[in-house]
């Protein structure tokens, strides 16, 4: 059910040259309804030119702590004025909304009677909603590997976070840290074989890893990042054209199986 909620700010921390975690503090029948892949539109205060809300992914949600996590990079004045927030302000979020990554039926089925073993492939802050979601295949006892790619070292996210969950790959465009060159290029896709691909980033590079997926008959799904206003299917900013004709990113997806899509 989604709502519209005022929650505290518990911290604000600084990662990379030019992204904010926010922590917020969340009561359990928000983050009871919340699951990975899902998306909350901001409202962002204080900031003259920023009238609409802005929509970003769920980085994590600690129930335990009665924590939301959002992942946010500064990019324009909207998202920089999300990056002044301080501990004890107050964020305003409609959430959860949209539909998440597969659930373990689904990875079950494209495992084909093999052990299940997801890759999730993230780009620059498209990282931001594979931790969640490899948070929750943990606890289904699943191990989740990641790849990830930026242009250089000082943009990778939340990288030590990552690799307390599951072995992690990173390239750089620039080689400053991991494998030089892009995440289709990694030497970890010749050599390894997985069961499905889960991906978020920049729509060149999904298009790329969902090609990759199709040459190598993997089951592949994709978080997409389509402009959004009202995040609620009525603006019709984000829709998006797929097999059985357009849909609004924000109410059918955000994550799609490739296959729904006229990428190829």
């Amino acid at each position: 059910m989604k709502s519209i909620v005022d929650l505290r700010v518990n911290a604000a921390e600084r990662k990379g040259e030019n992204a904010v975690l926010l922590r917020l503090a969340a009561p359990a029948e928000v983050t009871a309804e919340c699951r990975p892949g899902q998306f909350v539109q901001v409202r962002v205060d204080g900031a003259k030119d920023t009238f609409l809300r802005r929509p970003i992914s769920l980085h994590h949600v600690d129930r335990e702590r009665g924590e939301v996590w959002l992942l946010v990079q500064m990019v324009g004045e909207g998202t920089r004025q999300l990056g002044r927030l301080r501990e004890g302000d107050t964020l305003n979020l409609v959430m959860p909304l949209g539909n998440g990554f597969s659930q373990v039926e689904t990875l079950r089925k494209a495992a084909a009677g093999a052990d299940i073993r997801p890759l999730l492939v993230g780009g620059g802050v498209g990282v931001a909603p594979l931790y969640y979601y490899g948070a929750w295949l943990r606890t289904q006892g699943i191990e989740p590997t990641f790849l990830l790619g930026a242009r250089s070292k000082g943009l990778l996210l939340q990288l030590e976070e990552f690799e307390a969950l599951g072995r992690t790959f990173v390239t750089t465009e620039d080689g400053s840290y991991g494998e030089k060159g892009f995440v289709t290029q990694h030497s970890v896709l010749s050599k390894e074989r997985f069961t499905s691909i889960h991906v978020c980033g920049p729509g060149p590079m999904m298009k790329a890893v969902a090609r990759y997926a199709k040459a190598e008959g993997i089951a592949c799904e994709v978080s997409l990042e389509n402009m959004m206003a009202c995040g609620l299917g009525a603006c019709l900013c984000c829709v998006e054209k797929t097999v059985k004709g357009n849909v609004c990113v924000c109410t059918e997806g955000p994550v799609f199986n490739v296959n729904e899509l006229t990428w190829s």
